[in-house]
């Protein structure tokens, strides 16, 4: 018996996909774990992968189709085994059977149907009711065909499985078949009012968590400027050490580390807000917000405060890179117990961030920038590298207080990197 290949929830959020390319194609061999296509999910581009071996029989979803999460997408079985076209197998010349029911025709929903043409009237005693065959019944369901538009073949004008899928469908919304234009940099130019560009899967996923987030949690704020001028000599000397071929510290990179240790002084912070209790982490595991092309996406640092600057120099790079390629597996985009957005590099001098749930505070990080400072009880001006650094707060977990002493935490550490060590 041939085996359905279903569109598979490839992360936790995920809820359909967008099948972006078949790497096998009908008529090629599978065995169980072989690559048959790349899915765009809600974070990245992920694997889908064969269940069963055999032949790939056939392909029920077109690239670029997006597809809801337990669709069929294609079948797998041995060579010359029959499927049908809207994914009920057939058992040769005899009629389908009835457990192959279930797989009713996703790639004919998905499709825009041609022009509909007229269809007889099935005459019938009772228009609530129409005599079809269980098998037509679901196919009709699924298919959202009018069974009262459909004329019977079967005994008696019964409605069976070939008069249904002879029916046209109605015509649905037509499917994105490839990823969305990107807005032309002048829009005045192109002589059009305006651009209607489809949401890509990321897009659609940060619209929901943003709703869930700046909705029902009740966010406050807390701001602090620091001063980094011993953070910013202690980077010029360790990267000095290091010489070229050991990577180069960057300021996210300290700031994450100086985060990952205060949290561990100040474990009410490192915590998730659940329905009915608050979990406070014993791990320190720091989400590192990357913007990709069409979204963001927050990579973690998992064990932040056990790591030295080094490591979390080289894993924050190879998973910001990895994420720009959405390339990210579920687990390295999961389980933060806390984050970081750093806009420092735009030349954003502060901002506030938004929280990512069930984490209950992020850290907006601005840029870090030569400002007069007074010195010396006031008496003299001096030019020092200042940092402004904004924590978003759930209240709900994170009082006034709690969050302060956080931050000062913070601040003392990147004003002394010595403090790291204690």
């Amino acid at each position: 018996m041939a085996t359905r290949v279903h569109m598979e929830a490839l992360s936790p959020t995920m809820e359909e996909g967008r099948l972006v390319k078949w790497t096998k194609h009908e008529g090629d061999a599978v065995k169980s774990g072989d690559t048959l296509a790349e899915v765009e999910t809600d974070k990245a581009v992920m694997e889908l992968v064969a269940r069963a071996d055999g032949q790939l029989l056939k392909v029920m979803v077109p690239e670029g189709t997006t597809v809801p999460v337990g669709n069929i997408v294609a079948w797998i079985g041995k060579p010359g085994e029959k499927v049908d076209g809207a994914g009920s197998q057939e058992s040769g010349a005899g009629a389908p059977k009835p457990a192959a029911a279930a797989a009713a025709p996703a790639a004919k929903a998905l499709a825009p149907a041609p022009a509909p043409a007229p269809v007889p009237v099935a005459a019938v005693s009772d228009a609530t009711r129409v005599k079809a065959s269980p098998l037509a019944k679901r196919i009709a369901k699924e298919a959202g065909v009018d069974l009262k538009l459909v004329q019977g073949s079967g005994p008696g004008g019964r409605v069976i499985k070939r008069d249904v899928e002879g029916a046209p469908a109605p015509s649905p919304a037509a499917p994105v078949a490839a990823p969305a234009p990107r807005p032309t940099p002048d829009a005045r130019r192109t002589g059009v009012p305006y651009e209607d560009v489809p949401l890509t899967q990321i897009r659609k996923t940060i619209a929901k968590r943003l709703a869930a987030s700046i909705g029902p949690i009740p966010h406050f704020f807390l701001t602090t400027e620091i001063d980094m001028e011993r953070a910013a000599e202690a980077r010029e000397a360790l990267n000095q050490q290091l010489g070229e071929a050991g990577g180069k510290i960057s300021f996210n990179d300290i700031i994450i580390k100086a985060v990952a240790l205060a949290l561990v002084q100040h474990r009410a912070c490192n915590a998730w807000f659940q329905e009915d209790h608050i979990r406070y982490w014993n791990e320190v595991h720091i989400g590192m917000a990357v913007a990709i092309e069409d979204g963001l996406i927050t990579p973690v640092i998992r064990n932040a405060d056990l790591k030295n600057l080094r490591e979390i120099g080289a894993e924050s790079r190879e998973l910001a890179g990895r994420a720009r390629t959405r390339r990210l597996k579920p687990e390295e985009y999961t389980g933060a117990t806390f984050s970081v957005s750093n806009l420092g590099m735009f030349d954003i001098d502060q901002f506030t961030a938004v929280i990512n749930p069930p984490e209950a505070g992020i850290v907006a990080i601005g840029s870090i920038v030569p400002k007069p400072v007074p010195e010396g009880g006031g008496d003299r001006l001096v030019v020092r590298r200042r940092l402004r650094v904004t924590m978003s707060c759930d209240h709900r977990v994170i009082d006034g207080a709690t969050g302060a002493a956080f931050l000062r935490t913070l601040k003392q550490m990147l004003e002394n990197p010595l403090a790291m060590l204690l």
